[in-house]
């Protein structure tokens, strides 16, 4: 661990800082009775660090569980520690504008509720969306009912769609693992997620943008609040965005600088970030609007009051992204690979000793390794990585060779013994992968992560491990997170399809041909669906009438009614021209996504 100051407690006092109520201990739940939120869950953060935690991660666990209401500014006010990230509630001439609404519409509302507790029943008058992650957007049905209107950075639907979507089970089943949602709050499971405390598991909401900001410098006036625009694409988030309040000298800084090293490459999965980029437009910002800014803030973590510390801190963030862009590309150009320069990479000691710049959420090891995966993608090059065998092949195989399962966990105990965990862990997971049902490898295994968690000062590494050992010694817990499935109503016609592509078994339908128009009455727009060579492709077109289009079957529908056909409703309603049953064959060559899939095990 670097050269920290532990003595060094401003942080704290700016945790702190502004602080207004906390919202009383209670558990948030759906309209159905369902867990949202528990604020008194981490409570016991407020003790010693134990053995079971590093001590650097507990200190972060303990400024992120300042919960409540908190002054930022005149006329700015953030809620904290009510879901994974902060909502910022601006006051307007009229009411206030809502920035980043969190992830349900169930901590959204108590949010709301805390904030008009204190400062008076103001009305919404707007929504600003930072960027496109679902925990700045998730909870905008419980402040608005869309009728306001809802700014964002250009390209926010498309990326919110391809981010939370198309890969959207994969994604939360791995976001189980990363943020720890199996895990019991405690010094033995989950003490946060480094960013914020965890992710609320309530109702996703989306309300589609009205005002796009399409490039820097770009000002709006919203109830009689001036906003200065900064766009950021590729930084976070493929569309993201800074902005700074020039009449209250506050700068927003979205998710691109906040109190850790972000992810360049979230362990959930998503498309890899730009690195180089982040930093520039780290620089960009402070160019723009540091001569203007007492205060900066962000969608997580506590704000930086004063010029000189918000410059030195954008500084220091801007400066780490750089370093570990350009030291690994320096490192890959001598030719080592991703893994050999995550094991390489040293920060500097102005880096490795600041606060905010510690591996809580990213780390250095698999922040280099996708930066490597940016420019060199996943083959290292060494032509023995080419054409391995998959896990479980490769695990029969090792285990062969070390004289059967029996052996691989002989030798597993002597690098336990030995304090080795990371070859111990290698060798386990052949072990468990050639023989799923040893339920002594297994234990072993978790014994290898468990230990690995402990140590672990990165929130979503030690999360991983833990539910890694949890799974098994108890196997799956089958989530009821959402994959994207609340936000089906505010997707285009083009991405709704998209997302019935994407599941069609392409080897069973490669000897089928159809083709479906599809008539849109409300949207007045005509789209035509053809399966061929196994592949589903589909285009906005004009269709000719019923009957002379060659296609096989014409439906006559409005857009609430495709998402009626897609929940399993049937075609009541819809007016059907052609073989209906072409409909019925198409979707019996769709697949079911699987959100319980298994991860250590086969």
């Amino acid at each position: 661990m670097g050269d920290l100051s532990w003595h060094d407690r401003t942080d704290f006092d700016n945790a702190d800082r502004g602080f207004v109520a906390a919202l009383p201990a209670q558990v948030i739940k759906t309209a159905s009775g369902k867990r949202v939120w528990d604020t008194g869950a981490y409570t016991f953060l407020e003790g010693e660090c134990p053995d079971t935690v590093n001590p650097s991660l507990w200190r972060q666990g303990q400024l992120c569980a300042k919960q409540g209401l908190f002054a930022v500014t005149e006329g700015i006010y953030q809620v904290r520690g009510l879901d994974l990230s902060n909502m910022t509630v601006v006051e307007g001439d009229t009411g206030v504008i809502v920035i980043d609404p969190l992830i349900s519409v169930e901590t959204a509302a108590a949010a709301l509720g805390l904030y008009r507790a204190h400062r008076g029943e103001r009305p919404v008058t707007a929504v600003i969306y930072t960027h496109s992650h679902a925990d700045h957007f998730g909870g905008v049905a419980g402040v608005t009912d869309g009728s306001v209107p809802i700014i964002a950075p250009a390209g926010f639907m498309e990326h919110a769609v391809s981010e939370n979507v198309y890969a959207g089970t994969a994604m939360t089943r791995r976001a189980v693992y990363m943020y720890g949602a199996n895990l019991d709050p405690g010094p033995e499971g989950r003490v946060g997620a480094g960013l914020g405390l965890g992710t609320s598991e309530g109702t996703i909401s989306l309300f589609p943008p009205t005002i796009d900001i399409t490039h820097t410098g770009q000002e709006e006036t919203i109830d009689g609040v001036r906003i200065v625009f900064q766009l950021t694409p590729g930084t976070e988030a493929p569309a993201e965005m800074n902005f700074l309040f020039p009449d209250h000298r506050a700068l927003c800084l979205a998710e691109n600088a906040t109190h850790n090293l972000h992810n360049v490459l979230t362990l959930r999965g998503a498309l890899v970030r730009d690195a180089r980029i982040w930093s520039r437009y780290l620089n960009e910002a402070m160019m723009l609007f540091s001569d203007q800014a007492e205060v900066a803030f962000a969608s997580h973590h506590w704000p930086t009051w004063g010029r000189d510390e918000v410059v030195r801190f954008l500084t220091e963030q801007r400066d780490l992204y750089a370093y570990l862009h350009d030291q690994t590309l320096r490192l890959l150009n001598q030719g080592h690979t991703g893994p050999e320069i995550a094991e390489m990479m040293e920060l500097p000691p102005g880096l490795d000793g600041a606060w905010h710049a510690r591996g809580y959420y990213g780390s250095v090891s698999h922040n280099v390794k996708a930066i490597y995966q940016r420019y060199l993608g996943w083959y290292d090059g060494n032509p023995s990585s080419l054409w391995q065998h998959p896990p479980v092949e490769s695990a029969k195989r090792y285990a062969e060779c070390f004289g059967g399962v029996t052996g691989l966990m002989e030798k597993a105990r002597g690098y336990l013994e030995a304090d080795d965990l990371r070859f111990a862990a290698q060798l386990l997971q052949h072990a468990v992968f050639a023989e799923p049902e040893n339920q002594e490898a297994k234990e072993l295994l978790a014994q290898a992560y468990e230990r690995l968690g402990i140590g672990s000062e990165n929130s979503t590494w030690r999360n991983f491990y833990l539910t890694g050992a949890q799974e098994l010694r108890h196997g799956i817990k089958k989530t009821a997170l959402d994959a994207g499935t609340g936000m089906a109503a505010a997707l285009s016609v083009e991405q709704l399809f998209d997302t019935i592509a994407i599941r069609v078994d392409g080897l069973r339908a490669g000897g089928e041909r159809l083709t479906i128009d599809w008539d849109f009455t409300d949207l007045k727009e005509h789209h035509r669906m053809q399966l061929s060579n196994g592949a589903l492709s589909h285009w906005k077109d004009a269709i000719p009438d019923p009957g002379s289009n060659g296609a096989d079957l014409t439906l006559t529908l409005t857009k609430p009614q495709l998402l009626g056909v897609m929940g399993g409703k049937g075609l009541e309603g819809i007016d059907v021209h052609g073989d209906s049953g072409v409909l019925s064959k198409l979707m019996s060559f769709m697949d079911d996504p699987d959100p319980n899939f298994a991860i250590v095990t086969p």
